[in-house]
């Protein structure tokens, strides 16, 4: 009786967390970066953003659950997505397995940032990412 309700205290206490938790682990030193921009630049609009990820971590397309893979989603002007919950589509997704995207964005001041997700658009455990950076659009 008493094994049954620890059992049960646990899974009550657990089941939620896992069904909302980005269980896909990332590989150890996986690192997501800018190949071109750097912080502070200045951009004429449109431009070209080159996605990299270093040796540890392979690209693949969405739907495609494939072990130490994920893809680039860019996030424009906002804070890094909420790791136990799909990469809102109001961010860029390059889904195909893309490593590059054309961007166009109004003149001032812009944050860019990297998220890898993995086949379902959710961050990996823990979090592939770039750092935040900003970029001046003429």
């Amino acid at each position: 009786m008493i094994r049954t309700k620890t059992l049960l205290l646990v899974v009550c206490l657990f089941l939620p967390l896992s069904l909302f938790a980005g269980e896909t682990p990332s590989p150890e030193g996986a690192k997501a970066y800018f190949i071109d921009l750097k912080d502070g630049e200045t951009v004429k609009s449109p431009f070209l953003v080159r996605f990299g990820l270093n040796e540890q971590m392979g690209i693949a397309p969405a739907l495609a659950d494939w072990p130490d893979t994920g893809h680039f989603h860019l996030l424009i002007d906002k804070k890094p997505p909420n790791p136990n919950r799909p990469i809102s589509n109001k961010n860029l997704h390059l889904h195909r397995g893309q490593t590059e995207a054309t961007v166009e964005l109004s003149k001032g001041m812009h944050t860019l940032q990297i998220v890898m997700g993995d086949y379902s658009h959710i961050p990996h455990n823990p979090p592939v990412m770039s750092e935040r950076i900003s970029v001046k659009v003429e």
